[in-house]
Order: C-alpha cells, then sequence, then structure tokens
C-alpha cells in the first residue's frame, strides 16, 4: 500500500511514524503548502500540492488545518481514494454531508479521527455500559499553539460528544453551555450539561488552557459507576452489594489508539471495504458541537 500524508505539524508527524511501522505500507508520500514542514524528512518525496499526489497513493491521511479538510477530502474521495480525516471532520455540517454523499456515491471509505473510539480503556468498559444516568467528563490540556483556527469544543470537546453519543445513543432534548475566550479568536474553555430525552444528564468540560492534562470520564448507572482514564487506559469499576461499596481495576492490554485506528483504516482500505458508520458517527459529532458552539454564542 502507498500513502500520503497531508499536513505535516505535529499530529501529520505522528502518522508518519505510524505509517512507518506498519508493514502494510510500502511507500509514503508527505504533502504541506509549507517547505519548512517537509525539510526534516528528506528521505520522503514530498510536495506542495496534494493533487500531485493522485495516481501515487491508495490511501491518505489528512491531518492539515480544519479549514482545509473539505477541499482536500473531496479531491480524494471524488478520485476513489480512502480518507481518513482528522477530528473535526469540517467546520460546518453542510461540507460534512457534502463528503458524506461522495464517500457513499462513490463507495469510498472516509473515517474520521476520533481517537478515543480506539482506546483500550474504552473498547473494554462499552460493552458493561448499560442505562447510563448520568456522565461527567474533564479533557484538559496545556495551551496548544495549533488548532487554534477553531474552538475548544471542536478540537477536544468533540471527542467526548463522540463517545457520549456512542454510550447514551439517545437523542439530546436541552442544552445547557457557557464558553469564554481567554487567549485565542474562539473558545479556549467550555462547560456544558446535556440532557438526554429518556433522562441520562452529561456534565462536560473542554480547556485547552488548563495548567494540567485531563482525559477522564465518569459513568453512573444503578448500582454501579465506572470511571475510565483515557490517558493512562485504566479503568475503575466501582458496585454496591450487600457489605458496601466494593471496586475494582480492570486488567487492560494497553496499545496505542491512533496506531489501532491507522492500522484499521490501512486494513479496510487494503480490503476494499466500505462502511458508512464511522463518517456517520463523526457527524452526528461535529452536529452537536455545532449546536453547542451556537449556544455559547447565543448566550453571550
Amino acid at each position: 500500500m502507498r500513502v500520503g500524508i497531508i499536513g505535516i505539524g505535529k499530529l501529520g508527524g505522528i502518522h508518519l511514524r505510524i505509517y512507518k511501522e506498519l508493514k502494510e505500507i510500502k511507500k509514503i508520500y508527505l504533502a504541506d503548502t509549507e517547505r519548512k514542514a517537509l525539510s526534516p524528512y528528506p528521505e520522503f518525496e514530498s510536495f506542495k500540492d496534494y493533487r500531485e499526489l493522485k495516481g501515487k497513493v491508495d490511501l491518505v491521511s489528512i491531518a492539515a488545518p480544519t479549514v482545509s479538510h473539505f477541499r482536500i477530502a473531496d479531491f480524494f474521495l471524488k478520485n476513489h481514494i480512502p480518507a481518513l480525516v482528522e477530528k473535526p471532520l469540517t467546520s460546518n455540517l453542510r461540507q460534512a454531508r457534502k463528503l458524506v454523499e461522495i464517500s457513499l456515491k462513490n463507495k469510498t471509505l472516509l473515517m474520521v479521527g476520533h481517537v478515543e473510539r480506539y482506546n483500550s480503556a474504552y473498547l473494554a468498559i462499552k460493552k458493561l455500559i448499560k442505562n447510563p444516568l448520568f456522565i461527567e467528563c474533564h479533557r484538559l490540556s496545556l495551551y496548544p499553539h495549533r488548532s487554534l483556527d477553531i474552538s475548544v469544543i471542536l478540537d477536544l470537546m468533540i471527542h467526548d460528544l463522540d463517545i457520549i453519543l456512542d454510550l447514551v445513543r439517545d437523542e439530546v432534548s436541552k442544552i445547557e453551555a457557557k464558553g469564554v475566550k481567554v487567549i485565542s479568536a474562539d473558545e479556549d474553555i467550555a462547560n456544558v450539561r446535556l440532557t438526554f430525552k429518556k433522562g441520562c444528564v452529561a456534565n462536560i468540560t473542554a480547556s485547552r488552557i488548563s495548567a494540567k492534562k485531563e482525559r477522564k470520564i465518569r459513568i453512573f448507572m444503578p448500582n454501579c459507576y465506572v470511571s475510565l482514564d483515557y490517558a493512562r487506559q485504566g479503568v475503575e469499576i466501582y458496585k454496591k452489594n450487600k457489605s458496601g461499596i466494593v471496586s475494582r481495576e480492570l486488567n487492560i492490554k494497553r496499545e496505542e489508539p491512533l496506531k489501532r485506528e491507522i492500522a484499521l483504516f490501512v486494513k479496510m482500505a487494503k480490503q476494499k471495504k466500505f462502511e458508512m458508520q464511522y463518517c456517520r458517527k463523526a457527524m452526528n459529532a461535529l452536529s452537536l458541537g455545532l449546536k453547542i458552539q451556537k449556544k455559547i454564542k447565543a448566550s453571550g
């Protein structure tokens, strides 16, 4: 398989390292509008224009800024080249719908980089979650100096929105949200409370101006509470029994989530498999994220 990586910033560099580790990949091409981004990788054939990759690659990773996701993914999907697009899929719903339509029309795989779906800890608990009543999420990071073309909602919180929608499987009936611009032109910190039609409530905090890093989700169910740490890929389960509250930590085989995601993408592209679930779920998370942004702006 021959892969092209478009956008060789920090995340694109991680994609490159992973593709180099996969035995299925025999050739890697790079594309970036900035030559200085390409200069650390002289051993790879590189281009300023991603369109020059046509005819050279069997699949692509798109790790360019969000504002360019649509036109790049549009080009490759129209040329029947499977694409893995880093989240968010696009910056607006109209463009996301268009990409999904092209993917379906051309039967060409479109995946979106919602990497927490591939976290070993999340995969370990997914089937254990029944009838969640309350969910609490904290996703805190240091100031990134990148991805500043989007708000913290689409930059960080969208991971949690994707996971929550995957777990609750219900419609959101109410959104309460507050966000603040501290350093960037868009919100750097936000808190959101989602109420679902069947009663589940999710309280989500995301910040990219924190003094510490934290990526945790806590899920409360009848007589059970699950605490998941995405960073260390750890899970603790608390249950009520006759003697009180007992806890246990799951034994989890840890694996790099992004590597698991990219390996699946390569496998599906190699086998010419086509599924719509990946991009449709990503579009649902984007839709909810955009509604939250709208709510924040409306609240002033």
